[in-house]
């Protein structure tokens, strides 16, 4: 399999490093042989290959694909290359209950495109483009009747999860613009085209390269939970310090923050609430606090001076808001604190 294409000139800067799409097509190695079948027997050869998997044809009535499987040996995994013009191809729970997932497919797309829907993401595969699929999860890949043509490396599950842990798992989407991508392709090059008997090394090599990618998305998750948490954190600090200020809302607090009101809303999110049910809250649970403390009198301590003072600026709105809240109306309350 001499010709897993080169990779791009390496002068550019690196993150703008595209690298040539995977050409399987004029290797000696490969035998693909795209041909009008019933579906069901390449069904049958994809299930004999990489699983369960179900087709639904470009066109359903004729029962009929063009497709081909071949498989051969990368280093010491089995590898298959699927070519095909289906509609999309699926795996769903029932699939993965008769025929429980053993590896992790890393997928090359060499030809057409595919849209990959795994575990609530989707992402578009071009050519040249990789992604590690998740057999133990259920998939979808959809082709839209286009010619399309993968190179599928079995990687035994087990075997990952032990190396690397489940950061491996759940399908992902091997961002091309990284650096350890050329690295890793530059290494399959050599696997695809050097002597069988030096494979085994370079599979290594790869395997290496990978869990170094790995560790590199746990890191930059890592960095972006922090951030994350930062973010809320501040929010919430701020929310305190400037709750008594009726104008305070979420949309002064992104500012504040430099972030989009979006992003605020999604870190609000993580404890089920909104910015809006946060000031709402704290600045109830102020006033309450100044109605127990303080007995009635002339000036800031009428119920009206607590309102206005813990943030807002409708008293019929706050009545209604401190009955839901606290299953009282503030003047209920002051009659308690004053028995």
């Amino acid at each position: 399999m001499s010709n897993l294409s080169e990779i791009s000139h390496c002068s550019e800067p690196v993150g703008r490093m595209r690298p040539e799409h995977v050409d399987l097509a004029k290797s000696p190695l490969v035998r693909t042989r795209a041909r009008s079948q019933p579906v069901e027997q390449l069904r049958s050869d994809i299930r004999n290959v990489c699983g369960d998997f179900e087709i639904e044809p470009r066109d359903v009535s004729s029962g009929r694909v063009n497709g081909d499987v071949s498989t051969i040996s990368v280093s010491r995994f089995q590898t298959a290359i699927v070519s095909l013009n289906a509609k999309r191809v699926l795996r769903d729970r029932n699939m993965i209950r008769r025929d429980p997932g053993e590896h992790l497919f890393l997928l090359i797309q060499d030809k057409g495109n595919c849209w990959i829907h795994q575990n609530e993401t989707s992402v578009e595969l071009t050519p040249g483009d990789m992604y590690l699929v998740d057999s133990a999860h259920s998939s979808e890949f959809v082709y839209n009747g286009a010619d399309a043509r993968q190179v599928s490396i079995h990687l035994p599950r087990a075997e990952m999860l032990h190396r690397f842990g489940g950061i491996c798992t759940g399908g992902i989407a091997i961002d091309r613009t990284d650096p350890l991508f050329l690295a890793m392709r530059a290494v399959l090059t050599k696997i695809f085209s050097d002597d069988i008997s030096v494979a085994p090394h370079h599979g290594e090599a790869f395997l290496s390269i990978l869990g170094a990618y790995f560790r590199s998305v746990e890191h930059q998750d890592s960095l972006r939970d922090r951030a994350s948490n930062g973010v809320l954190s501040r929010a919430l600090c701020l929310i305190d310090r400037h709750a008594m200020d009726a104008d305070f809302g979420p949309q002064r607090l992104a500012e504040l923050l430099q972030v989009s009101p979006r992003t605020l809303q999604r870190q609000f999110g993580a404890l089920g609430e909104t910015v809006g049910k946060r000031l709402l809250a704290v600045r109830l649970d102020t006033a309450r606090a100044r109605l127990n403390s303080a007995e009635e009198g002339s000036g800031r301590n009428t119920i009206a001076a607590v309102a206005y003072e813990s943030g807002f600026n409708d008293l019929s709105y706050f009545y209604r808001a401190f009955r839901d809240r606290f299953g009282m109306p503030p003047g209920d309350l002051r009659k308690k604190v004053s028995l």
